[in-house]
Parts: C-alpha cells; structure tokens; sequence
C-alpha cells in the first residue's frame, strides 16, 4: 500500500515542547529523530522571541524583532528547523499578540515611552490610559511604600535603579533632589499593592508584570509581526498557535489581519469555549488550541451517577458553605465578586471613568445624571453574571448581557432609584446610545475586563475551592457537568468534523493544572465513591493536623491522582492551591501559620504514612486507571481534528500544576515498551499513512455495540478506513459480569488490528475478543 502523502498546510498531528534556557533549540535539534519516528508532523515550539532572561515559559516577550539568544537565536532556530525537514517535520510557534513584559531594562519600546510619555513614538503600542494618573505610568514595584523604599532609588547617570529595576530618566532631570525628580518623570514607581486600585495600563489578567499591546493598530500589528512573518514567509515555520486572544481590543479583526498577512497558514487559537458556546464563525483560523476536546474526554470517561455522590460525599466530608465551595454556580458568583474587588478593580474603575464619560456627553437626557459608584455598581453586577469569557460585537453582547442578567444586576442596588443605571450601561455594551469612539472604547474594555474576571474568577479561583472531583477542575471545563453520555461525545465530534475539522484537539498541556493521566486516575474515583469515602475516613482518622477539610480531600484527591511522587512535588502544588483559593491565605496575604500547617499536614498526611493506604487504593485499581489512559489517548489520537502531544505523554505522564508540568523531559523516554507508547505510535502511524481519513473531507460515524455491556464500548468509524474503540467506565463493567456476549458490527470489509496486525475481524465482533489483551482497538480496513 502506497502512503498518502499529507496537506502540508494542515498538520497530521503536533507535538508541544517547552522551550527553556535548559532545553533550548540544540537540545530540541537532537530530539528531532525520536520525535520523527513517533509519527507527528510537526514540532509545536512554546514562544520563541526574546524574553526577559531566565524565563521558563517565553511568555513575557521584550523585543518582537529577535528570536531569543538564551534559545540558541535565530540561527538555532533555523538549524532546528533544517533539521526538522530533515526528518521530515515541520513546526509551528507559539505567538503572544496580547501582551509584553513590563521590564523596561529589557523591553526597548517601553523603556522610550518611559523616557519620553505619550509624544514616544512607542506609546501607540501599548495599552495605558494617559487620561489617568496624572498622565503617568504609574509602575508597581516598590516593595513597600515609597517613603521606606526612598533609600533603595538610586540615579546611576540616566537610569533610575531599584534592586534589580531600572528606569529611564527624563531628559535633564538626573540633577534634581529625589521628589522632584520623581514627579518629573512619565512614570510613578509605586508599592505593588497600588496596582489594585491605580493601575493604567491594561495587563495579562491581573499580572502587573504584564502590559497589555495594542495590536489593533496596523503600525504596532507590523512591528510586533514581522519577524514572525519573515519566519513563515521563508519557510522556516509553517502555522501558529495564537496565545490568549480574548485579551484584545477585537480577535476577530486581529485574526482576520494575522490570515492576510500569512497567507491562510493554519492557525489555532487559545480560546475556551463554554459549555453550548461556537467558536464565532467568522474567525479565520482552523480552530481552538483544543480545551473544548480535553472537556469532552474528560467527560466520555467520567461516570455520572457516581460523580453525583462523589460530590455527596466531599459535601459530607468537607461541609464546605454553599459559597465557599459547596456549590458550583455559588462559588463562582463569589469568586467573581472577590475578583473585581481586588485584583480587578483598577480595570473597574476605568470602565466606569469610560462609561461615566458617554452618559455626561450624551445628547440623550436620558443617561445623565448617573453617579459614578452606580454606574460602577451597574457594570460590577453585570460582570459577575458573565457565563462566557467575552462578548465580540455588539451582537454578542445582546446574547451574554441579557435581560434576566440585566433584572438580577438592578436588584442587587440598595437603592432602587438608582438601578437605572443598568440600563444605561447594557444599553452602552449593546450599541444602542450611538457608535462613536467612546461607546467602542467602552465595549471593548468590558470584553477585555470580562475575559480576565472569568479567567481569575474559574480557572484560577473557583476551580481551587470547589474540589468534590479534580479532573473536572481543568481548563476549560465544567464541574457542574463533569460527565456526559456517549452520545453526547458523538453529537461533539460529529460538529468538529463539519465545522472545524482542522483544529486542535489537547488532553494535556503546559496550562493543564493535572495531566491527562492524573486526570485518567481520579475520574475512576467517580466509579467507586463509596470505596474513596471509606478510605477517607481511614487515612483522616490516622492524620493529624488537618487544617481544613476542603483542602485534605483535594490533597488526598493529588496523591492519588498522581502516584507515590516527589514530596516537594505535593507541596508546591498544594501550596498553590491553597493561595489560589483565597480562602485562608492569598498570594498577596499570606498567613504563614496556616500555610505551614499545609505543608506539615502534607508531610504527615498524604506524603506519610497515611499515604500509602491511598497509594493501596490506586494500586488495586491499575487496570480500570490504565484502561481510562489508554482510551483518552486513543480517542485524542483519533476524534477529529489535529492532536496535539505535550511533551512526554506518549508514555505515562503524571504532572500536576505549573512549574510542575513544564520540567524538560527527557528524549527518548524510557520504557518503550509500554502500552501507552505503543498505543500512540500505532496511532500517529495510521495518521500519516491515511491522512485523508482524518483531514477535511472525512466523515465521523458512531458505531453502536450490542449486548448487555453495550453502553461501556464507545466506537467510531473516521471514513469507512479506520475504526477506534474504548472501553468506558471498566471498574463498573467487570462489577457488573464483564462484556459477555456483547458485540460490535463492523462496517464493511475486513479490518486488520493495527495494535496487533495478526488479527483480523469482519462484520458482527466479540468485543471481549476485540479488547484482548489492551482495553482499546484500533482497526484500518484492508479489504
């Protein structure tokens, strides 16, 4: 049989490396024949530019125009790109549109607008609002106010220096005394806690350390673009993955410039879609990055009824407030709400400055005289009732800022003469009181603000405090719906392979707080609630120092997702939990006594003695976990659209949250002879030999088994070429008697068992002899 050779414009299947001062483009080069041999098309490169040295991630980019020497340069990167086509691999970078680094000393743009203000010919590209702070920028840095910190702000010629911070100073101010100086600069150097409140310049959610850009504008998209464009155009780099771009003025005109500039380069984005919600149609990309795939897996491999008395359980167990964390939708209200007060409430403050602008300038009557605290009110209690990330036009906004958000927002005034001001401002966000450039400032602040609060107030808040099942806490997901039947997975893939069958398709990545696999072991907790609950209350009868019950559930729930690991491991991932959640101690208030009593509960608790009962539980249920791996691997691998493999998890790979999960890897890793391995290759193998089985024109069709076990085979057909087949909820399988006489009918032809090519089948299948020896199939058609 002849291969088919690939589209070259869209990718069999990408795999994900994190590029790092320890693993730079030479130690990416000399992997490249492992990679090759895996059966990926390309190399998914995290971001390549300059970075402010010694960053692990390559996300606080500083110069656009340069490919990162810590990496190895441009000439590295253009030897591991040679060598890629050696081996037959292309590759596809990271780019991060939304935002740069705030470190003037590295960042030369921002450093000019520091130096000379708004008249800089670099103040265009970047997100501040001069009409604010009294025309400075104002820079949180300080450690502690500025009357303590005096002595540590140094003028060294033309720089002004804090420890490692330097700052340029404005021309012939370097003489005067230190309080002149500073206010005759463009900027303030400020405590760090001033950020909350006084920020002016937008940022990365709520990261100082991060200014937002201004790519809407054709100058600023050009500068920042191209060296990424000269990257593409001369063939060293063929698609991109588009980082956060919710966090722009309008993704939908940034994407449509990016399409043109490339010339149509496959293109994914990182965007989380809620559940029910589209990737907007008009978008000219291949897709998302893949969050949407990883909730639907997830799910496929999570039992509903047990999920719902796991949660009975942790209820029980944890007794947490139906705000705090006993209840889903309560919790992200609360969060939200924590959000805009704190991290968010500079970005608060400028919506409302921007809102309370168009009601005293309108020629309407109607929407003066609003007083800023309802106008701030208005937009506070219609930000918190955002169930998407953002709105895009004016359209969408009708859609997300709807009446019955609108009627819960005016009951939340004290005053109920004042609730007006609700309508004023949905009235605003749905275009209704005009189109002039305030009223798009207005709205495009709004979706910006609503991306960050969802990010902060989920991802990064609710998902810490609402534990009853870890893998349903990802990103992207929905904990309120961590299961789904079969056919609802089907109804998914069916929609990807009309709509979107180029995007990206993930089940780990460097953001995934759990891997794919950590993931795999506690969704068969929702299979044995009971047994999980019993052991429970062996291991907290023999710990001691428990510093709240919420946090022990989740900490027992991370060992054993993970396995006997590092302690420190643990640790830093509980710490970071506890912090995220906000409830006891915060990354900015931080309660050492309780924190200590995390990391001695951790000590004595989980990574203790007690531990290894946890670890007994996980070993006794190896099969049913490694039959969970084994199938979100083959579905990722074969569900439409283009999988991506972060590095290292073509065998088992247990990682928690970030750093953890962004440690090199080593290649080859060991073990090849483990089923996952081999499971992947077999895979991506049948992936380049019948690329047209998977590519735009293919077709998606479930296939039904028959029999008493029926509902625990899940099966497809990609084409009539190729068939997949897992098996469901397997603890619950063999409690209920095995598969029996359940079968599977093959569409037409023989079928060859690319696992174990010495087996065929045809028409009506045992699935016991089908799933023998692994607990997945993998078929292509041979006649």
């Amino acid at each position: 049989m002849t291969p088919e050779r690939p589209d070259p414009a869209v990718p069999t299947a990408t795999y994900r490396l994190q590029l790092q001062p320890e693993f730079p483009f030479g130690a990416a080069a000399a992997a490249v024949p492992y990679l090759a041999s895996l059966g990926v098309s390309h190399l998914h490169l995290s971001p390549v530019l300059e970075a402010v040295p010694g960053s692990p991630h390559g996300y606080d980019v500083v110069d656009h125009a340069r490919v990162r020497a810590e990496l190895g340069g441009e000439d590295g990167l253009r030897a591991l790109a040679a060598t890629a086509r050696e081996h037959g691999l292309g590759l596809v970078l990271d780019i991060v549109p939304n935002h740069m680094a705030m470190a003037p000393r590295h960042n030369h743009a921002l450093w000019e607008v520091l130096r000379e203000g708004p008249e800089s010919p670099y103040a265009r590209w970047f997100d501040i609002d001069w009409a604010a702070q009294d025309g400075k920028v104002l820079v949180p840095v300080l450690g502690r106010p500025l009357g303590a910190e005096a002595d540590h702000l140094v003028v060294d010629g033309d720089v002004l220096r804090y420890h490692d911070h330097a700052f340029p100073l404005r021309e012939g101010t370097r003489e005067l005394p230190l309080p002149q100086l500073l206010d005759a600069q463009w900027y303030r150097p400020v405590w760090w806690r001033l950020a909350r409140t006084e920020l002016n310049y937008r940022r990365f959610f709520s990261i100082s350390e991060l200014i937002g850009v201004r790519v809407e504008d054709p100058e600023v998209f050009e500068a920042t673009h191209a060296k990424i464009l000269q990257l593409l155009d001369e063939g060293v780099v063929d698609g991109l993955r588009v980082d956060h771009p919710d966090g722009l003025a309008d993704p939908g005109a940034y994407l449509r410039r990016l399409h043109e500039a490339t010339g149509g380069r496959w293109t994914v984005v990182e965007k989380i879609l809620a559940d029910g919600e589209h990737l907007p149609a008009s978008w000219p990309v291949a897709g998302t990055t893949g969050y949407d795939a990883l909730r639907h897996v997830d799910a496929l491999f999570t039992d509903p009824a047990g999920a719902g008395e796991l949660l009975g359980q942790y209820r029980r167990f944890a007794a947490p407030q139906t705000d705090r964390g006993g209840h889903w939708e309560a919790t992200v209200r609360r969060a939200a709400y924590r959000v805009l007060e704190h991290e968010l409430s500079a970005e608060v403050d400028r919506l409302t400055r921007a809102a309370g602008r168009l009601c005293a300038a309108s020629p309407d009557l109607a929407l003066r005289d609003r007083a800023p605290w309802a106008l701030h009110t208005a937009l506070r209690e219609l930000l918190v009732r955002m169930e998407v990330y953002r709105p895009y036009t004016p359209g969408d906004a009708a859609d997300v800022v709807t009446e019955e958000a609108a009627a819960e927002a005016r009951a939340a005034f004290a005053v109920p003469e004042e609730a007006g001001a609700v309508d004023v401002v949905r009235g605003l966000l749905l275009g209704r009181h005009g189109d002039g450039p305030g009223h798009v400032e207005l709205r495009t602040r709004f979706a910006q603000t609503s991306s960050a609060l969802r990010a902060k107030s989920v991802e990064d808040t609710a998902f810490y405090r609402y534990v009853p099942l870890l893998s349903a806490t990802e990103v992207g997901g929905d904990p309120a719906l961590p299961a789904l039947p079969p056919e609802d997975f089907h109804a998914y893939c069916t929609r990807v392979q009309r709509d979107w069958p180029g995007t990206g398709t993930a089940v780990s990545t460097h953001d995934t707080k759990r891997s794919a696999d950590v993931r795999a072991a506690l969704a068969v907790l929702t299979q044995c609630p009971r047994r999980w609950a019993d052991t429970l209350a062996e291991v907290t009868r023999t710990g001691e120092g428990v510093p709240d019950a919420q946090l022990a559930w989740a900490a027992w729930q991370t060992v054993f997702g993970l396995g006997p690991a590092d302690p420190e491991r643990v640790r830093g991932a509980l710490l970071k939990h506890v912090r995220e959640a906000g409830l006891y101690t915060s990354w900015t208030e931080q309660e050492p006594p309780y924190e200590e009593a995390v990391e001695a509960f951790v000590d004595a608790g989980p990574c203790g003695a007690p531990g290894e009962r946890v670890h007994a539980l996980r070993a006794a249920l190896d099969p049913h976990i490694g039959a969970n791996v084994l199938g979100t691997a083959l579905v990722h691998l074969t569900m439409p659209g283009v999988p991506d493999l972060y590095q290292g998890t073509e065998d088992e790979y247990r990682t928690l949250v970030d750093p953890d999960n962004r440690r090199p890897v080593a290649f080859p890793p060991p073990d090849p002879g483990a089923a996952k391995r081999a499971v992947t290759r077999a895979a991506l193998a049948l992936r380049g030999r019948r690329p047209a089985a998977f590519g735009d024109a293919a077709t998606y069709v479930p296939l039904a088994a028959e029999g008493p076990a029926a509902a625990h085979c899940v099966a497809y057909a990609r084409s009539g070429e190729v068939v997949a087949a897992v098996t469901r909820l397997s603890l619950r399988l063999a409690e209920a008697g095995g598969w029996r006489d359940t079968r599977l009918t093959l569409p037409e032809g023989r079928w060859a068992d690319v696992l174990a090519p010495a087996r065929e089948f045809t028409g009506r299948t045992r699935v016991e002899e089908l799933f023998t020896p692994l607990p997945v199939a993998l078929l292509e058609r041979v006649g």
